[in-house]
C-alpha cells in the first residue's frame, strides 16, 4: 500500500524505512531537504517532497489521493494535528495517526477520531515501569478514559495461581502476560510465574480494587 510520512527526524524516518523496506510504497514530506539526506539512505527507493504535510500541494506532491495510510510525524503537535485533519477530512484516509509530544492533548485528538501516539507519555512509562516494576503503569485507555489496559509485574501473592481468578466480573480481568519476552492470551488454566509481566483490563473507578487485589495476593480468597 501506499502510505505518506509527513516528518523526516529520526521517528518519521525510521518509520519510512521500516515501510520501505515492508515492500510498501512510501513517500516523505519535510520541510528541510538536508533531512532526507541525513535520516534516509542512500537505496531510498521512495519519493521524497520538500514541503508542508499541511500543505495540499505538497500532500498531491506524494501521492495522497492515492494514500492507504498517512502518519504526521514531525516535531509539532500543532502540525501533526492539522496534517492528519486533512487526511481524514478532506483525503478521507482510512488510516491516520498523529505524534503528539504533549499527552494532555492526545484524549482531545482521540475524541476527534485521530488516533495518537504521545511520545513524552510513552517514554515516561517505559521509565517509570523499570523504576517501580511494583506499580501498575497505564499501557492505553480509550478516548473517554473509562476502560485502561495497565501493566504490572506479578505480585509474588500470584506466583504459581490461576491468573483467571485475579479477576472481578464487570470490574477488572487479565487480557495477557508477557513471559520471558513473549506475550500471550490468558486462557482460564494459565497459572502465573515469578517474572511475568501482566496487562489488566481495568474500569477507571475500579482502579483501587485492582491495586488491592494485586496486593492482597491470592490468599486473601480463602
Amino acid at each position: 500500500m501506499h502510505v505518506v510520512v509527513v516528518g523526516c527526524g529520526r521517528v518519521g524516518s525510521e518509520l519510512a524505512r521500516n515501510l520501505d523496506g515492508a515492500g510498501h510504497s512510501v513517500a516523505v514530506i519535510d520541510k528541510d531537504r538536508s533531512a532526507f539526506q541525513r535520516y534516509l539512505p542512500d537505496d531510498w527507493s521512495g519519493k521524497a517532497v520538500v514541503g508542508f504535510g499541511f500543505d495540499r500541494d505538497h500532500l498531491e506532491q506524494a501521492g495522497v489521493r492515492e494514500a492507504d495510510a498517512l502518519a504526521a510525524a514531525t516535531g509539532g503537535d500543532n502540525s501533526n494535528i492539522l496534517t492528519a485533519r486533512i487526511a481524514r477530512e478532506t483525503y478521507q484516509i482510512p488510516s491516520v495517526v498523529a505524534r503528539i509530544q504533549d499527552p494532555r492533548r492526545a484524549v482531545i485528538y482521540e475524541r476527534l477520531g485521530i488516533p495518537t501516539v504521545a511520545q513524552v507519555q510513552w517514554t515516561t512509562d517505559q521509565m517509570l515501569r523499570r523504576l517501580f516494576p511494583s506499580h501498575s503503569v497505564v499501557e492505553w485507555a480509550d478516548a473517554s478514559g473509562g476502560i485502561m489496559l495497565v501493566e504490572r509485574v506479578l505480585p509474588d501473592g500470584w506466583a504459581g495461581q490461576r491468573l483467571s481468578r485475579l479477576g472481578r466480573q464487570g470490574e477488572f480481568r487479565v487480557a495477557a502476560v508477557t513471559r520471558a519476552g513473549v506475550a500471550q492470551m490468558v486462557g482460564p488454566a494459565l497459572v502465573g510465574q515469578e517474572g511475568d509481566v501482566l496487562h489488566i483490563l481495568v474500569a477507571r473507578e475500579h482502579v483501587d480494587k485492582l491495586e488491592v487485589r494485586l496486593v492482597a495476593g491470592a490468599e486473601a480468597d480463602k
